[in-house]
């Protein structure tokens, strides 16, 4: 994994990835994940032979998952998961929804920007205050900490999808959670749309008349 590349060393390192961009039903999630600079060679350690969220299992995920909560449980990691609803994507687009999810995913790590290096995966961007940043493309492959922000935001998406699963069963949810498949559009083709799905994705569907 390489370094951030900043003038002054920060005290802490955040790792910042989202999931649910593509879908068309579900929230999206983005997950800050932090270290302690000084903890990087024994969390390296730990996590040796990770990798970002869409190169695991679901099961290998969980599994990593449990692994993180119990490596928080010691101080050693922490990391803050926000969703925003499918509401929220259709009224004020998924560009403010990942935008404010990210915001405040970094404000619930409690952690002074001024001793923050960021590392952010694709295109995205944190707020100006955190003036150590740098986005990096597929970071989720490149960089530790931001796997782990993946593999955060993956599981606990994931588990949203599932509990929508049992709730309504008639639309896959725990095989694609959310994403256009065509078994998930034939399911909105013989089922109607639910609240869950995000209709600014859905606007040239043509759905069976009864």
């Amino acid at each position: 994994m390489k370094s951030l590349n900043i003038k002054i060393r920060p005290q802490f390192l955040i790792g910042i990835d989202e999931v649910g961009r593509g879908p068309i039903a579900g929230p999206v999630a983005v997950s800050a994940f932090c270290i302690s600079i000084k903890n990087l060679p024994k969390i390296r350690k730990i996590f040796r032979g990770v990798k970002e969220s869409k190169q695991l299992t679901e099961q290998q995920r969980e599994g990593w998952f449990d692994i993180i909560q119990k490596t928080q449980k010691l101080g050693l990691v922490d990391y803050a998961v926000t969703f925003q609803s499918e509401k929220v994507i259709d009224t004020k687009g998924l560009s403010f929804a990942i935008k404010n999810a990210l915001k405040i995913s970094l404000n619930g790590l409690r952690i002074d920007p001024r001793k923050a290096g960021v590392l952010l995966d694709g295109g995205l961007k944190a707020p100006p205050e955190f003036v150590n940043q740098k986005t990096i493309i597929k970071g989720d492959e490149k960089e530790l900490v931001i796997a782990l922000a993946s593999i955060c935001a993956k599981v606990l998406r994931d588990r949203k999808m599932n509990l929508l699963a049992k709730k309504h069963s008639k639309y896959g949810f725990e095989k694609h959670k959310g994403y256009g498949t065509r078994s998930h559009y034939e399911a909105i083709k013989k089922h109607g749309l639910l609240p869950t799905h995000r209709k600014s994705f859905l606007k040239n569907l043509k759905l069976n008349k009864n």
